[in-house]
C-alpha cells in the first residue's frame, strides 16, 4: 500500500468529509497541533520504561486523542465526554498529592522522563490554542476543548510526580530563591550529617 498521494502536493489536502481545503485551514491546523502532541506522547512513554503504569496511563491518552481528531474531523461524530475531563482531573490530584507543595513557579525539566512531560505539556497548549481558534469558525463539543485544557495540567503534574519519584529538586525560576532554598538544603544535610 502506498502511504502517498500526491494531492497535497500544491498546499491542499482533502477532509474526511472531501471537501479540498488549503494545509492552513483551521481545523487541519488543529489536527496537524493534536497529531504532533500525540507523538510526542509515544517519545514521553519512551523515556518512561521504568513505570509501565505511567505508559499505559498515557497510551490511554493517545487513544482519547485519536477519538478527539475524530470528534473534530467526522460530523456529528461525539466520543469524547465530560467524564473523560474528570478522570484526568483525579489523576491530577493524586499526582499533586503525592509530590511536595507547590510554593513557586519551578523551571521546566528534571529527570529525562520529567523534562519530556515538561515538554509534551507545551505541545498539549499549542493543540489546546489551535482548537480554541478552530471553535470560532466550526463550534467544538465543549467536552473537546476541556479535555484538552486539562492536558497540559495533567502533564504539569506528572511531570512532577515522575521527578519526585526521581528524586529530583525542583528549580524554583527565581533565582534568588533558588539560592537560599540550596543553601537551606545544605545546612540540614550537614546537619544530618553531624548527628
Amino acid at each position: 500500500m502506498k502511504i502517498y498521494t500526491r494531492v497535497g502536493d500544491q498546499g491542499m489536502t482533502k477532509q474526511i468529509s472531501g471537501k479540498m481545503v488549503s494545509k492552513t485551514d483551521a481545523q487541519i491546523v488543529t489536527l496537524g497541533d493534536i497529531d504532533e502532541f500525540q507523538s510526542y506522547l509515544g517519545v514521553v512513554v519512551a523515556s518512561l520504561s521504568e513505570r509501565p503504569e505511567l505508559v499505559d496511563e498515557i497510551s490511554e491518552v493517545q487513544r482519547k486523542l485519536y477519538m478527539l481528531e475524530a470528534d473534530i474531523s467526522v460530523e456529528r461524530h461525539q466520543e469524547m465526554t465530560l467524564a473523560d475531563t474528570t478522570a484526568l482531573e483525579e489523576r491530577v490530584d493524586f499526582f499533586m498529592d503525592s509530590t511536595p507543595e507547590l510554593t513557586e513557579f519551578i523551571l521546566p525539566g528534571g529527570s529525562e522522563a520529567g523534562a519530556r512531560l515538561q515538554y509534551a505539556r507545551t505541545v498539549a497548549r499549542r493543540a489546546e490554542r489551535s482548537a480554541v481558534a478552530l471553535n470560532l469558525e466550526q463550534p467544538l463539543e465543549p467536552a473537546i476543548l476541556k479535555y484538552l485544557n486539562r492536558l497540559s495540567d495533567y502533564l504539569f503534574a506528572m511531570a512532577r510526580y515522575v521527578n519526585y519519584l526521581d528524586g529530583y529538586q525542583e528549580v524554583p525560576s527565581n533565582k534568588e530563591k533558588a539560592e537560599r532554598k540550596a543553601e537551606r538544603e545544605a545546612r540540614r544535610q550537614a546537619k544530618r550529617d553531624a548527628e
